[in-house]
């Protein structure tokens, strides 16, 4: 089997994929809590250990984490057209979505009862949110100085702003360290020799297996856009969006968070797609719709490509300009994926690279921690400022901004999810109705 006690057919993977691509809310924390709780818990599809291994790998990879772990679990489960379909699917609603919602805009300027839906969803997430971080806590976290790691991850983040590939660093370097110190904590009990009766035949590649995903991965992220370069100039709008958004897929560490506002000030101010408020809006916009937040790139190609569509319909440009931007995005996540999960399989008995995976992944759970907390706070409060002293960068809510229909349906999805046991699907249909029925009332 490939890494579960459950092998399922690629038709069975295939609907859950679907699945989980059009319940995605919520972000990286929620998307994480919705694999774990779908793929681990319910499905038993892939044991924690490697869950957890594979969220580690994608952590230290530029772009969206949790889309990412969805195509390394794919691959996983079926190689290269399990983590092909795993990673569409997990896009591709998403992105449909916002390119319908950026037609709707641009030709009416009002969302409201899409909105109102996503509204309800996405405080029912808060539920999802919060049981995974206490179920993954409560297994990655087996010894009270992986606490410790896990405390010293969050703080770093979110009291210092510290970067998040050097949070990742110390804890593997902490890892390591731990290994010496304290062996029974950071190395878990392996066979001698690294046994590999588990290892998937995929973790095996073929004589140029690299070259040939190499080569594929050029051809389908840098062809594109080197004859845009070579037959528009630089300066027009496709091969702007083209260039601008192939640096950024290569610079995005520690997920969307990280980039939103160097996103923001160029799509803004140097380029000129659109105007502060319609990103404010495209912003509140992504963060409701399932998928990858970075999914906000469709809502900017759109509106770019919309303002300057030189002789196609504008409509046509705006979904050339949305296409071409989500494409350079997320063909990188394929590659690193396909380079790279061969070769982490095969060093997952490796003793010192377990303990540095160890300090990871004790640090992952405060990284998580961290992405809950902003989650639970853009959706329940309206303003949240940043507060600097003292050596500490904290970002606090505005408690007068406090969304009393968030916190109600956030307080209920909670109490149906994990008090009463109503059931994922039922928990977001019915939070999706009363954000509804709480947009036409105006209280949402």
């Amino acid at each position: 089997m490939a890494g579960g006690p459950m092998q399922p057919s690629f038709k069975d993977a295939l609907r859950v994929w679907l699945r989980i691509g059009l319940i995605s809310f919520g972000g990286p924390a929620g998307q994480i809590a919705l694999m774990h709780r779908l793929l681990v818990e319910e499905k038993r599809w892939i044991s924690e250990a490697r869950f957890l291994h594979a969220l580690n790998y994608c952590m230290l990879l530029p772009g969206p984490e949790a889309q990412q772990l969805a195509t390394y679990i794919g691959w996983l489960l079926h190689r290269v057209r399990g983590g092909l379909a795993a990673g569409i699917l997990f896009v591709l609603p998403g992105f449909v979505l916002m390119l319908g919602i950026a037609c709707v805009y641009v030709l009416y300027g009002e969302v409201g009862p899409v909105r109102g839906l996503l509204f309800g969803m996405q405080a029912a997430t808060l539920a999802i949110v919060v049981e995974a971080v206490l179920r993954i806590g409560r297994r990655a976290l087996r010894h009270r100085l992986l606490w410790g790691f896990a405390a010293a991850s969050f703080l770093a983040i979110f009291a210092f702003g510290a970067p998040f590939p050097l949070v990742i660093l110390g804890a593997a370097l902490a890892g390591v360290a731990g290994a010496r110190l304290r062996p029974a904590v950071f190395l878990p009990a392996l066979p001698v020799g690294g046994d590999r009766s588990g290892l998937p035949r995929q973790a095996r590649p073929v004589p140029g297996w690299t070259l040939r995903v190499l080569l594929s991965g050029a051809a389908l992220w840098g062809l594109p856009l080197l004859l845009l370069l070579a037959t528009l100039g630089a300066g027009h709008v496709f091969a702007d969006e083209a260039l601008f958004f192939s640096k950024m897929a290569l610079v995005t560490f520690g997920g969307a968070y990280a980039v939103l506002a160097y996103m923001t000030q160029q799509a803004v101010e140097r380029y000129g797609w659109l105007g502060p408020t319609e990103m404010v809006q495209g912003l509140a916009l992504a963060e409701t719709t399932p998928g990858p937040l970075i999914l906000v790139i469709a809502f900017v190609g759109f509106l770019g490509a919309y303002g300057d569509p030189g002789a196609l319909h504008p409509l046509l440009a705006g979904a050339l300009g949305a296409s071409l931007s989500t494409w350079v995005t997320f063909v990188p996540c394929f590659l690193w994926i396909f380079l790279g999960a061969p070769y982490i399989e095969r060093l997952r008995d490796h003793r010192l690279l377990s303990a540095a995976l160890t300090g990871i992944t004790a640090a992952v759970v405060g990284v998580i921690l961290n992405l809950s907390l902003w989650f639970a706070m853009h959706v329940l409060f309206a303003d949240v400022e940043r507060w600097e002293g003292w050596g500490l960068d904290l970002p606090l809510p505005v408690l007068q901004s406090l969304d009393a229909a968030a916190l109600a349906l956030g307080v209920f999805a909670m109490l149906a999810l994990l008090r009463f046991r109503m059931g994922l699907l039922r928990t977001l249909a019915v939070c999706a109705l009363l954000g509804l029925l709480a947009q036409a009332a105006g209280i949402g």
